[in-house]
């Protein structure tokens, strides 16, 4: 039975209550993750490691969190969804306890891969618990959800400057890891599921074929891979970027990396809510699409006003795409196989985003920065080009 619209209330009662501790979860691991981008630089240093060294740890990190998605989703159908969230935040903590504690690179290395299983485990149960709570009001439900990226990635930027200003790079992972425990416990004393762990197989082949069902859904998945390899690319290189080609320092790099979050959190509800009213694929086109020229533009900034006008456009594009993915996927997939269809969506969409840090890492080695930035842009017009003829073709 579908949700009414008094229980489908964005805050207060049981299903407000389970949106803000997911919320916060995501907001705070987050926060944790996006830690990385802005104390990248010292990070290289203290390891002694390469940028495409550090690309391709960040890969192994999007690696694990992409591969664990499909099973964390299709379990968390068939068993309960607290039974993965529960354990998925449990993960968390220890993984950035590990990262407070990381003085070499395979310590740093694994720290992420805990991390990236912990991130996968909470994802998309957390999600598919949204959208079976929230029906007529999923797109906006799920665009609080993502907004706690941005809010994660403000707070990263100001935690950051404040570790490297007073501490070391690995002291904000302790507090990450603090709060979290503080969710998990909120998180079970709300909620109303069991804890039920059942049948552990995996049905791969018919999750594929729903998928990949129309030519739409399948110009769609590619699309999304295309726009999450470009995210992928850019957000975790964007300080190094500023700092190596634009002269930024490190404390100004991270006050504009700090745009792209602000920007975010006030785009990712509304664009949710419009894609409840409106196509949802001809938004993604629209932003997805100004997010290509600003990209561009951003590339050939030269002043320090021009890049942070180019960053803020460049967010207000392409930040409408999350809610908007996830939203299309639940939309097409079954009731009872909705955790499966977006775990396994994402996992080709986040596949292809642990690429995207390699990728760039390894091009400004072995060639520049204006090179790497530019195949992203040349993915975003692609991937809006197909979202534009699924939506024209309806097929």
């Amino acid at each position: 039975m579908q949700p009414t619209a008094t229980e489908e209330r964005l805050r207060g009662g049981y299903a407000g209550r389970m949106l803000l501790a997911v919320s916060v979860g995501w907001a705070v691991l987050q926060t944790g993750r996006f830690l990385l981008s802005p104390l990248l630089p010292t990070i290289i240093s203290d390891l002694q490691i390469t940028e495409a060294t550090a690309g391709i740890a960040l890969a192994l990190f999007q690696g694990v969190y992409a591969l664990s998605q499909y099973p964390g989703g299709e379990y968390s159908d068939r068993w309960t969804r607290a039974t993965l969230i529960v354990p998925g935040l449990i993960v968390l903590v220890v993984g950035f306890l590990a990262f407070g504690v990381a003085w070499s690179l395979p310590a740093f290395v694994a720290a992420a891969v805990v991390v990236g299983l912990g991130k996968g485990l909470f994802a998309i149960p957390s999600r598919a618990l949204l959208s079976d709570l929230f029906v007529q009001r999923r797109g906006r439900a799920l665009g609080v959800y993502a907004a706690g990226t941005d809010v994660g990635g403000l707070l990263s930027s100001g935690l950051a400057v404040l570790a490297l200003t007073y501490a070391t790079w690995r002291a904000p992972f302790f507090p990450v890891a603090a709060v979290l425990a503080f969710v998990t416990v909120l998180y079970v004393v709300w909620s109303r599921e069991e804890y039920v762990v059942g049948d552990p197989s995996l049905d791969v082949g018919g999750t594929a074929r729903r998928l990949a069902a129309s030519p739409t859904q399948r110009r769609t998945l590619a699309a999304f891979s295309l726009f999450y390899f470009m995210v992928g690319g850019f957000i975790n290189f964007l300080p190094t970027y500023l700092a190596t080609t634009k002269g930024f320092s490190q404390g100004l790099a991270s006050a504009t990396f700090a745009i792209v979050f602000a920007v975010g959190l006030a785009v990712k509800p509304v664009a949710g809510g419009l894609g409840d009213r409106f196509s949802r694929r001809g938004i993604a086109v629209v932003g997805i699409s100004f997010a290509a020229l600003s990209l561009a533009a951003l590339v050939v900034a030269a002043s320090a006003p021009v890049v942070w006008v180019s960053v803020g456009l460049l967010a207000l594009g392409y930040k409408t795409g999350f809610p908007l993915a996830d939203a299309i996927i639940m939309d097409d997939a079954p009731d009872g196989d909705m955790g499966a269809d977006l775990g396994a969506a994402r996992a080709l969409f986040l596949g292809a985003n642990a690429v995207g840090p390699a990728y760039v890492g390894v091009v400004v080695t072995y060639a520049n920065y204006t090179a790497a930035f530019g195949g992203l842009v040349v993915c975003l017009v692609v991937a809006a080009g197909l979202l534009l003829w699924g939506e024209r073709n309806g097929s």
